[in-house]
């Protein structure tokens, strides 16, 4: 049952790609994100022209983002695998996947409340979607280090087999370097650095989704290991239990 469980939370990292890329679609965000930009009476036209639509979506990109919670707990318990006594590294992930949880989920409740009136003072529309956007996309620290731990837990990784190939690390550390100029958002408004550019939205999407795939498959596969490791195991132990 605990090895079901895992596999069922593991694939919670493409369920949160899948729904809330659908999320966003319905809702307009995708395929072309609001623009840092945008005048005021564009961001209230975004809002106000299908109120129905981005609300609806926006509530089920919100679903989807939480799925990141259990994918994270299951990548804790494969990493306790990898340290045993002293699970630093495990407790951390956990607790930076929680932070990252909510800075995901946080901004699509803005969003959605710029949407819930949008008939109020426009100024106030544009600083909460200016506010959800920048929140959504430039707290890059939670997610750097969660990346930087489960890549440096995975390389230094001693136990016989290994719990996670090691490539799985180095991907871990070049995806988290992806995120790095994310921050450049507060100074730009327009071109590739700004909130809608690629070197901010893009990129943190694209490899997000990416890092989501490629722990639901890293997990799949240890849990894979770990089910026909106990099997070998059991297969040792009974004939030895049968002779006595």
């Amino acid at each position: 049952m605990a090895n079901r469980l895992q596999i069922v939370c593991a694939w919670a990292g493409p369920v949160m790609v899948v729904v809330a890329f659908i999320g966003w679609l319905i809702s307009g965000v995708l395929p072309i994100p609001p623009a840092a930009n945008d005048s005021p009476a564009e961001v209230v036209a975004f809002y106000g022209e299908h109120p129905t639509a981005v609300r609806a979506g926006l509530l089920l990109a919100a679903i989807g983002v939480s799925f990141v919670a259990p994918l994270c707990a299951v990548i804790s318990v494969q990493m306790l695998r990898m340290e045993g006594a002293v699970p630093i590294l495990s407790f951390l992930q956990l607790l930076l996947g929680a932070v990252t949880a909510v800075m995901l989920l946080v901004p699509m409740l803005f969003l959605n409340i710029a949407a819930f009136r949008p008939d109020r003072n426009p100024e106030l529309t544009v600083m909460l979607n200016d506010a959800a956007w920048l929140m959504f996309l430039t707290p890059i620290a939670p997610f750097i280090l969660q990346n930087v731990v489960i890549g440096y837990a995975v390389l230094e990784d001693r136990t016989a087999r290994g719990v996670f190939p090691r490539w799985v690390g180095f991907a871990n550390l070049w995806i988290g370097f992806m995120f790095v100029p994310a921050c450049l958002a507060y100074f730009f408004t327009s071109g590739p650095f700004a909130w809608h550019g690629i070197f901010v939205f893009w990129f943190g999407l694209t490899f997000y989704a990416v890092w989501a795939f490629l722990m639901w498959w890293a997990v799949r596969q240890a849990v894979r290991k770990q089910i026909a490791t106990e099997r070998t195991v059991v297969t040792k132990v009974e004939p030895e239990v049968v002779s006595t």
